[in-house]
């Protein structure tokens, strides 16, 4: 008897796996990722993250380090290595008077894996006619390139674009440019072409370090990486968050060895000594910080570890105020 059941238990395997390849769940796999946006609320301010995408970065890039160290420090983190994968985020902060986009991501500038702001700020609730006001950490593509569509028009009709005198004094001059490395060539006109429609409709605007640029958001002089790169301190009912741009290109690294610079910067030393100072002030103040290149949504703390030494702390996920109707 046991001999005929072990029989007709592997008859009835084998005719069921015969079927396996047509078996279907009820449900069928998504295969699409959440919308790519966090909402947070700093005073009377609504911050909102929106996610570009996503670039590998190869780790030959870092300077000062030795292999063997980046090595490490990639591996505790479990991060990539050689190919190390790297975020693009930008921040929508309404003031209640103002919609304001720092950064607007990449478009298709550097491939597929890019170009999702517009995609999310949509997703978020926005529609890019509502921004008034648009400022930029800094004149590289990944965050510039997605001001205008793919046919070079203006994707924010109404809003003024800032930028800092020196960055645009360096990206959109042609002097500057035939003066740059052939590999630097097209970084030039990315910027130059990008800038365009907003100069000839009068809505390319320039400032210098400490201006404030909308009530509450104020330009912080974070230079190094490129001549004129800007962080944006914005500060509501005393709580505060700098958007610092592009301090930070590998987490895994820089905040470990903020000694640690990348080719990208324009000024290596400088660029070394700005991340050094702005972690020293924000790791003491405690204030929260966002990046462009940090792991989405790119908001959260640093703490000291020691002498030139941090931690990247993210922000947790946390319900917004309930707003009770009156």
């Amino acid at each position: 008897m046991n001999k005929t059941l072990r029989q007709l238990t592997a008859l009835c395997t084998a005719a069921l796996m015969s079927f396996a390849p047509f078996v279907q769940a009820e449900a069928p796999k998504a295969q699409t990722q959440v919308p790519g946006y966090y909402r947070m609320q700093l005073g009377q301010f609504e911050i909102t993250a929106l996610y570009d995408g996503a670039i590998e970065l190869d780790a030959k890039l870092l300077k000062n380090a030795s292999t063997a160290d980046l090595d490490r420090l990639l591996a505790r983190m479990f991060v990539g290595n050689p190919k190390m994968r790297t975020a693009v985020n930008a921040y929508l902060v309404n003031t209640g008077t103002h919609l304001v986009l720092v950064d607007a991501g990449a478009a298709k500038l550097f491939g597929p894996g890019l170009g999702y702001v517009l995609q999310n700020m949509k997703a978020a609730g926005y529609e890019p006619a509502q921004v008034d006001t648009v400022v930029i950490t800094h004149l590289h593509g990944d965050h510039m390139g997605g001001l205008n569509d793919a046919n070079g028009q203006p994707i924010f009709p109404k809003a003024n674009v800032f930028v800092s005198q020196a960055d645009n004094d360096f990206w959109l001059s042609r002097k500057v440019a035939d003066g740059a490395p052939a590999a630097a060539q097209p970084f030039f006109k990315i910027a130059r072409d990008t800038a365009a429609p907003y100069l000839a409709s009068g809505q390319w605007k320039t400032f210098t370090a400490g201006s404030m640029l909308v009530p509450g958001i104020r330009a912080v002089k974070a230079n190094g990486h490129t001549p004129g790169h800007t962080a944006y301190a914005i500060e509501s009912e005393g709580q505060q968050l700098l958007i610092w741009g592009d301090l930070v290109h590998a987490h895994a690294v820089q905040f470990a060895r903020p000694g640690v610079s990348i080719e990208f910067d324009v000024d290596q030393k400088q660029a070394i000594a700005t991340r050094r100072s702005i972690m020293k002030a924000m790791a003491a103040s405690k204030s929260l910080v966002a990046g462009m290149h940090l792991p989405f949504p790119g908001i959260g703390h640093v703490r000291a570890n020691g002498k030139d030494s941090y931690s990247w702390v993210p922000i947790e996920l946390n319900p917004l105020p309930v707003v009770v109707p009156r």
